[in-house]
């Protein structure tokens, strides 16, 4: 077939690279613009649009696709057969949705109707879903709502960051996508059972504030689910830190009332604990500071910066007594 790809990020490179294995052409890629990336801050491609100048495929980068008003012309000249769409983070207009024969086909990382929205990996593992996977379905103007091709379950792991989970996704709904197409014209979609939808709202890098006061396994979710961005974090006094992993302890040695939470219990070659709500506390296995490489935890311990009895918290400076 004869295929426009829209698509932005990492997680959108395997369907992309299979679509060109599997003897599709792809005359264009539609991707964000270049965008200000690392400490100098400058204009660098998305990974579609560098992997598609490596292989020598046209782009397209519209600052907004729904007020870009040469987009449709654009496409249409490439006279293709379908549109397919992995994670290209704009909204597309029902001009440029419904333009090919075909129309236009979604990945979306979660089995819809759950976690419809733009983090479903992330927010999947928030919630301790011991399952996911991902849905391949007609796009329409409204988000993630359009009939379904195909689906596949996928497990998630008790070490799974957002990062693992995404990259197993992306690799299984490449595969998808490959086998849905092949069968286009005589599969019949299905609509969603649209009561049953749940959300995953886009995340935002304030979303990262490690509650110390939840329980350890619920802290332990949060850090994995915002691994490798927005990242969890906390505070010692006013140093940021990124907390990259570490492991839930079901019992802290003292009663629940004996620690504020995100005080420091111990520190020694195999972690930082932390006192979290419940009478649990966190091992911090490996931590990011602010401006620096990360590292594991003892390599921090060498600075001699923290120690028991000191307290993170989510916000510099401000004194942090867990939930009312």
């Amino acid at each position: 077939m004869r295929i426009v790809f829209f698509g932005s990020p990492e997680a959108a490179l395997p369907s992309l690279s299979a679509l060109l294995a599997a003897g599709h052409e792809v005359p264009l890629v539609v991707t964000q613009p270049d965008r200000p990336a690392g400490r100098g801050r400058l204009p660098a491609p998305s990974p579609v649009k560098a992997f598609a100048v490596s292989r020598g495929l046209p782009t397209y980068e519209p600052e907004r696709i729904r007020k870009d008003p040469g987009a449709v012309d654009r496409l249409r000249a490439v006279r293709s057969d379908i549109h397919i769409v992995v994670a290209y983070g704009q909204i597309m207009p029902g001009s440029v949705i419904d333009l090919p024969p075909h129309r236009s086909l979604n990945l979306h990382f979660s089995l819809l109707p759950a976690y419809r929205g733009a983090a479903p990996a992330s927010w999947a593992i928030r919630r301790g879903e011991k399952k996911t996977g991902v849905t391949i379905f007609r796009l329409n103007e409204k988000m993630d709502e359009g009939d379904i091709y195909a689906s596949a379950e996928e497990p998630i792991g008790p070490d799974d960051t957002t990062g693992s989970l995404e990259r197993r996704l992306a690799q299984i709904g490449s595969g998808l996508l490959i086998r849905t197409l092949a069968t286009l014209d005589v599969i019949a979609p299905r609509p969603q059972a649209h009561e049953a939808a749940t959300y995953a709202p886009k995340l935002k890098k304030g979303d990262g504030a490690i509650d110390w006061s939840a329980e350890a396994a619920d802290v332990d979710r949060h850090i994995r689910s915002m691994t490798p961005w927005p990242t969890a974090f906390g505070f010692l006094g006013d140093e940021r830190l990124i907390i990259l992993a570490g492991q839930p302890h079901l019992e802290a040695g003292a009663p629940p009332a004996a620690y504020e939470p995100g005080t420091v219990l111990s520190v020694g070659k195999t972690g930082i604990l932390i006192a979290c709500g419940g009478g649990t506390a966190y091992g911090i296995a490996r931590l990011q500071p602010e401006g620096r490489k990360a590292m594991d935890a003892a390599a921090y311990l060498a600075g001699g910066k923290i120690r028991p009895g000191l307290r993170l918290t989510p916000a510099p400076g401000v004194p942090y007594r867990g939930a009312d």
